[in-house]
């Protein structure tokens, strides 16, 4: 094939019509085919995943199914943990790391299963072999539809592919056509690494077996099943070994159906063959225009509640991976709200109510063997990918985190009492979609028994953005369950007998002269975490009057955690001893968490803490890998510095250009975070980031542009989400707000703080705000007096001119400010 690119406007078929169109806001565009995975456009609908190349002689659809994981149901508990737990402890509290380290990755670290691998189903090939002569070429991902459509011209015939995920209709969606009738040959077929069978079942119908594979010694015992169904009109359709030919038609659809024999983490009898077929018998005799406009209106019901504009520039007229290339070095404040959108997308696309929660690459994954085994890191990294649900309109896609949380609950329990004698449940920095609990990896790097206390913290959070008791009773009893593991593993440390999580680590630090060892007792991040899971557990059984006898115990145990440190380079400390090192630039900045997401860090309540965790972020440095970058815009943002956090989205969207590994991270063609390799976790967390520098709402107060740089003069954002039930619209000009619009549907006390004065229309008037906020949604935390080393010299925490009102409200009543 001859394929010639050209810039020149092409034309793509709408309604039978060919209309000039090229790219435009919410729109991927590039003017060639893929030729890596990481510049293949993603389409997904929480289930099925497809990754399309847009190549017009030989088109690829890399297809992935969410419960298509390696192994079976399965354990990783090491029931020597009773043995070495006291050891252990002895010699963490006595210096003797390495000693305390060997003695982990004996009777602590998993004996052999160190977690499943998300699989690669296969591909789908379309073989077009008599096309030559391309030119007109342009490929799209459509993110206001969730569409990917590739266009082109070849001897004079212009043809048309479009592929979508449909939600309702649980299969993918292929469309060709062209503008001239009799013109659409090719064959289709199936293949992959872990297929069984692959064969035409009839002239119409594919179909492809296989197996997932084993690792670490437990048997590949997931079968899958995919279906394509090719309904031409027009032409002729034949059985060509074990692919389909077709040939002459004028337009073709195909649906691609899978499905696997999982049903939950302990069982799997799904009938796969079943469930795929039904899926294809229930869609094929839907014209595609219904299938489209059910994929479409139950798409866009999530992703049309938030809008976001910063305008645009010239630089909006090139290729989306020209664009990145530049735009470190152009004015395209269109790439940023378009980013910004394709982390919702992703989220919306990877994450549905009733499947399986995004893991470390959202759905999508072209290997079986992928990086990390592409499963639920849960020390930072699925968290993260959970930054924006709530936020930014999408509490819906919350759902199947907080599911799993649910399962880990169940699952840990065993852990908990086999590995520690211990009540209650508990997670280490690990899991998979067979919700394992105990310790993956060696010592240094998943000694860390916090997992289950960083998740807890989503379901509360989803609480206080919805109000609804009812959840919160639903998730109490996780709560309180992995507080009561905690109750039992806290031990008193000899120096200061503060209670403190023992063994554990500081992920995945080591700290400097500490024998090569990164286990240590009393991390900062464990602190911070155990802090805001026994207040919130607390906050939980007072609204939902329940165990009031726990109230006791539990604030006994948060009178005596160790309080946050300021060591003696003017940095927050990591670890309990002041070990931290100014030159060290390591990807995790864990101990931040006490800034993001927590908010027991903030520039108004908590000055010193501010100064040193602004101190860290300078240390650390800027430039790391993708999804370390993406946690600095919020940690940035909270420090409401919009400028810098500016800057770390520029470094975010630097064009990282080949798949594969480094240091180094930015953002690959198809804007896939780059850690690299990909990681679906930098896209969540840099959406999360521009969100916290456009609103805030952790500080006790609805924050607007709180994080403004100067570059963003005007703009307008519509849809977020705050604390108590508000919704936010807010635009704004020359960098001072001059309309906000306020949605409140839970009533109570509305608390703003904005960067100019104000004046609500209406009878209402604001107030200058005082005292606490009445409203308990944005209740704050009280933290003990950090402990300040003497040599610590720190700066002045710098707040600019601010106005902060009060004024009530009433639910369902919309409130609208203009700038006074």
């Amino acid at each position: 094939m001859n394929f010639t690119p050209c810039l020149f406007t092409i034309c793509l078929l709408t309604s039978g019509l060919f209309l000039a169109q090229k790219g435009g806001k919410n729109k991927l565009w590039y003017d060639k085919p893929a030729k890596q995975w990481v510049e293949a456009l993603p389409v997904g609908n929480g289930r099925l995943a497809a990754m399309v190349y847009g190549d017009p002689s030989k088109e690829k659809l890399q297809l992935n199914e969410s419960t298509f994981w390696s192994g079976g149901p399965s354990r990783n508990d090491n029931p020597d943990g009773p043995k070495v737990l006291d050891s252990i402890r002895y010699y963490l509290f006595n210096g003797n790391y390495k000693r305390a380290q060997i003695l982990a990755d004996r009777g602590l670290t998993a004996k052999s299963l160190h977690g499943s691998a998300y699989q690669n189903i296969g591909d789908l090939t379309l073989d077009f072999n008599d096309l030559s002569d391309v030119k007109n070429y342009y490929r799209e991902l459509d993110i206001e539809k969730a569409v990917a459509t590739t266009t082109f011209t070849s001897s004079g015939i212009t043809f048309k592919r479009e592929v979508f995920a449909s939600v309702p209709d649980n299969v993918i969606v292929i469309k060709l056509s062209s503008d001239k009738k009799k013109t659409l040959s090719f064959t289709a077929g199936f293949n992959g690494e872990l297929k069984k069978n692959t064969k035409a079942i009839d002239p119409n119908t594919l179909q492809m077996d296989g197996l997932s594979s084993t690792l670490d010694g437990i048997q590949g015992q997931v079968k899958f099943n995919a279906l394509a169904k090719v309904i031409n009109k027009g032409g002729k359709t034949l059985v060509s070994g074990n692919g389909i030919s077709v040939s002459g038609a004028d337009e073709v659809l195909i649906l691609v159906s899978m499905a696997t024999n999982f049903t939950d983490y302990r069982t799997l009898d799904t009938d796969e063959v079943l469930k795929s077929r039904k899926l294809i018998e229930s869609a094929q005799n839907k014209p595609f225009e219904t299938l489209f406009k059910n994929h479409l209106a139950a798409y866009q019901k999530y992703f049309k509640r938030v809008y976001f504009d910063l305008g645009t520039s010239n630089a909006a007229a090139n290729p989306t991976d020209i664009r990145i290339k530049n735009f470190v070095t152009s004015y395209d404040p269109e790439l940023i709200s378009l980013y910004y959108q394709f982390g919702r997308y992703l989220l919306i696309s990877s994450s549905q109510p009733g499947g399986q929660p995004a893991n470390l690459q959202g759905i999508w994954n072209n290997s079986n063997k992928p990086a990390w085994d592409s499963k639920y890191t849960i020390n930072i990294n699925t968290e993260m990918n959970y930054w924006p649900a709530e936020k930014t309109g999408l509490p819906e896609m919350h759902e199947p985190l907080v599911q799993m949380v649910k399962d880990l609950s169940e699952s840990g329990k065993e852990t908990a009492k086999t590995m520690y004698n211990s009540r209650g449940w508990v997670a280490h920095h690990n899991t998979d979609i067979w919700r394992i609990t105990g310790v993956v990896d060696f010592a240094n790097a998943g000694m860390w028994p916090m997992g289950g206390a960083w998740l807890s913290q989503h379901l509360w959070d989803k609480y206080l953005y919805s109000g609804d008791l009812n959840y919160l009773r639903s998730v109490y009893p996780v709560l309180k369950s992995a507080a009561q593991f905690y109750e039992d593993f806290l031990i008193e440390e000899p120096t200061h007998h503060w209670l403190v999580v023992s063994p554990s680590m500081s992920p995945e630090n080591i700290p400097q002269g500490h024998q090569g060892s990164a286990l240590a007792a009393g991390n900062t991040m464990d602190n911070q975490l155990i802090f805001d899971l026994f207040t919130k557990t607390k906050k939980a059984a007072q609204l939902l009057h329940m165990d009031d006898d726990k109230i006791p115990v539990w604030n006994t145990i948060i009178s005596k955690l160790p309080p946050m440190q300021i060591g003696r380079y003017r940095q927050l400390q990591e670890w309990m001893g002041d070990w931290d090192d100014p030159k060290d630039n390591h990807r995790h900045v864990s101990h931040l968490y006490g800034l993001f997401p927590s908010n027991q860090i903030n520039p108004f309540t908590t000055p010193e803490l501010t100064d040193a965790a602004r101190t860290v972020l300078i240390h650390r440095g800027d430039v790391s890998t993708g999804w370390s970058m993406g946690w600095k815009v919020n940690l940035w943002a909270k420090l409401l510095d919009g400028n810098h956090a500016n800057k770390l989205i520029k470094d975010q969207l630097t064009l990282v250009e080949k798949d594969g590994w480094g240091s180094k991270g930015g953002t690959y063609p198809n804007l896939f975070d780059a850690h690299p390799p990909f990681q679906i976790d930098g896209n969540f967390g840099c959406t999360s980031g521009i969100t916290e520098m456009l609103l805030q709402t952790q500080n006790g107060f609805i924050d607007i542009l709180p994080a403004l740089p100067d570059e963003w003069k005007n703009g307008n954002i519509s849809g977020l989400k705050a604390y108590g039930g508000f919704e936010i619209n807010i635009i704004w000009e020359n960098n001072k707000a001059k309309e906000i619009i306020i949605k409140s549907t839970l009533a109570g006390n509305c608390r703003l703080r904005v960067p100019n004065e104000m004046q609500l229309t209406g009878n209402i008037k604001l107030k200058k705000a005082e005292g606490k906020n009445p409203n308990l949604f944005f209740d704050t935390p009280e933290i003990k007096i950090p402990l300040i080393s003497k040599e610590a010299k720190l700066n002045p925490t710098e707040i600019k001119n601010e106005f902060i009102y009060d004024f009530p409200t009433e639910p369902g009543k919309i409130y609208k400010l203009k700038m006074k």
